[in-house]
Order: C-alpha cells, then sequence, then structure tokens
C-alpha cells in the first residue's frame, strides 16, 4: 500500500501551485498525490512530476453534481470530469475519482430517495467508464453524500454495480462517511473489498454529549477551528475509526493500492502550519497500522 494525501487541503491554506505540494509532500514522507478539483491542472506540470518521479500521481478527483439543475453549470462539469479521465490516460494516471451525480427530482421536499437519480445517473456514468476503459482509466465512485452523490451506501452500490458491469468500475472509500451514517466500515471492506480501488483516509468523531443535547437531525458546520453538530471530521487516529482493524480488512480483500489522507480536521486548520503539522500526524498513524 502507498500513502498518500488529496490536495484540497493544501489549496485551503493558500498553496496552489501542483508542483510545490508535491514537493512538500515528497520531502515529508508522502509516496502518492490525489490532485483535487481547486488545483489548476496543468499538464506541462503533471508531465514534469511523473517525469522526476519523486512522487507518485496515482489519481485525479472531481466530484461535482453533473445532474444538476443548472444546465451550464451541469455540462461544465460533465466536460471537467472527462477532461480528467482523458488526463489519467495520457499520463498514465490509473484512477479518476468522482461522484454519480443527484437529479432534483431525488428530493420531495421532505424525503430523499437517491433511487431516484439512478437511470439518469448511470447514463452519464456509462460515458465516463467506456472512456474510461479506452483509455485504460478505473474510474472510482466516492461514497461522501454530498458533492452530488447517490453512491453513498452499500444498498446503492449494488443497484449501481448492477446497471454497470465493467472492470474499470470502482469504488474509492471513505470510511468516515460510515461512522456518522451508523453504518460498519469494517463489515463494507469485508462485504466490498475486491471493488475497492482507492481508500480516503478520513476519521470522524462522533460528540457524544452534543449529541445527547442536538440528536442526529442537527449537522455540522465548520466555523474556523472548531464546530457545530455532533460529529467532525479528524485526520486518521483522533476519531472512532480503528485504522489496524480497517487496514487488515483491507490486506485480507487484496487491496494494494492508495491510502490518500483527505485533511477536513478542524482543529489542524486554520493555517499552513497547522495543515502541514495534520498532514503529517495523519501520515504517522497510518504508517504505524501497517
Amino acid at each position: 500500500m502507498k500513502l498518500g494525501f488529496l490536495t484540497n487541503v493544501m489549496v485551503s491554506c493558500g498553496i496552489s501551485d501542483l508542483k510545490t505540494i508535491a514537493a512538500w509532500g515528497a520531502e515529508n514522507g508522502f509516496a502518492d498525490l490525489e490532485v483535487g478539483p481547486t488545483v489548476p491542472l496543468c499538464e506541462e506540470d503533471v508531465a514534469q512530476i511523473r517525469e522526476e518521479g519523486r512522487i507518485d500521481l496515482s489519481a485525479l478527483i472531481f466530484c461535482r453534481n453533473f445532474l444538476s439543475n443548472d444546465t451550464l453549470q451541469a455540462e461544465e462539469f460533465k466536460k471537467q470530469i472527462i477532461r480528467r479521465i482523458e488526463i489519467a490516460g495520457r499520463y498514465h494516471i490509473p484512477k479518476v475519482l468522482c461522484s454519480t451525480g443527484i437529479a432534483p427530482d431525488s428530493f420531495d421536499g421532505v424525503r430523499f430517495d437517491p433511487r431516484k437519480s439512478l437511470d439518469r445517473s448511470t447514463e452519464f456514468l456509462k460515458v465516463m467508464v467506456a472512456k474510461a476503459e479506452d483509455l485504460g482509466v478505473t474510474l472510482c465512485v466516492e461514497n461522501c453524500p454530498l458533492m452530488g452523490n447517490i453512491g453513498f451506501a452499500p444498498f446503492m452500490w449494488d443497484e449501481l454495480f448492477a446497471r454497470i458491469d465493467s472492470l474499470n468500475f470502482k469504488l474509492a472509500f471513505d470510511p468516515s462517511h460510515f461512522v456518522w451514517q451508523m453504518m460498519d466500515p469494517y463489515k463494507a471492506v469485508r462485504d466490498y473489498g475486491s471493488r475497492i480501488a482507492h481508500v480516503h483516509a478520513k476519521d470522524t468523531e462522533i460528540l457524544w454529549d452534543e449529541l445527547q443535547r442536538t440528536g442526529i437531525l442537527f449537522c455540522p458546520k465548520y466555523v474556523e477551528d472548531s464546530s457545530e453538530g455532533w460529529w467532525r471530521y479528524r485526520v486518521p487516529g483522533l476519531g472512532q475509526i480503528d485504522w489496524k482493524k480497517l487496514i487488515d480488512r483491507l490486506r485480507e480483500a487484496g487491496f494494494d493500492g492508495t491510502i490518500s489522507i483527505e485533511h477536513e480536521d478542524p482543529i489542524w486548520s486554520g493555517s499552513q502550519e497547522k495543515v502541514k503539522e495534520g498532514l503529517v500526524r495523519g501520515l504517522r498513524h497510518i504508517q504505524s497500522c501497517l
């Protein structure tokens, strides 16, 4: 397994140059980089990083709702996802991560039924998968319930995999979302391990006292280095997840890909120093569990 990180957090603290991010990652013990949508994707920079070989680029990620009811926005999102698949193919980047899209009619004003988005979602997912197959790229669906995504739980994975039968269609598994949705991340790895091509290392801390006061319907809203609500994301090792157990499950399933730290910890944010320290702390914890 290789250990890397998602670039989004570096952009949040003012570092958006891909070569600068790659150099810092290599100097601080990271073997891999997952390039997020907030980093300007200059092909010359990608080519240079690949040629130098100090740090790998194994994934591009673009999680946006390509079924948005804003037609121009939706078409732009589709264009950007396809562009990343093409760049991945050109520079031998093996994976592109994405959302599945959520159609507006999945919401009735009171309830949310993700199954209502399946037909429209899989229509474009099939276009992406076909492009990925042609270029030797694996398309990985993230399981974050946000950013326009219906692939957030096993019952929806079953629906997606039933409609898209391709070895180039996989999961980017983030166990942190399972914690606050009251699902078992270890069981998910056991049941879907062969489908997992990429792992996001992000933890979730349950604030039990706050949960007793607010109930589950009050969701977090981050404010600088604090949070409101009954849970918050943390760097690996500071939340509920047993990373030794999770990595053991991944090994048992035959996973040998990248574990990419997705740093969204409000405590280790707010400055470049805190962000970098949070990434290194996460790296050290995952290393200790390998």
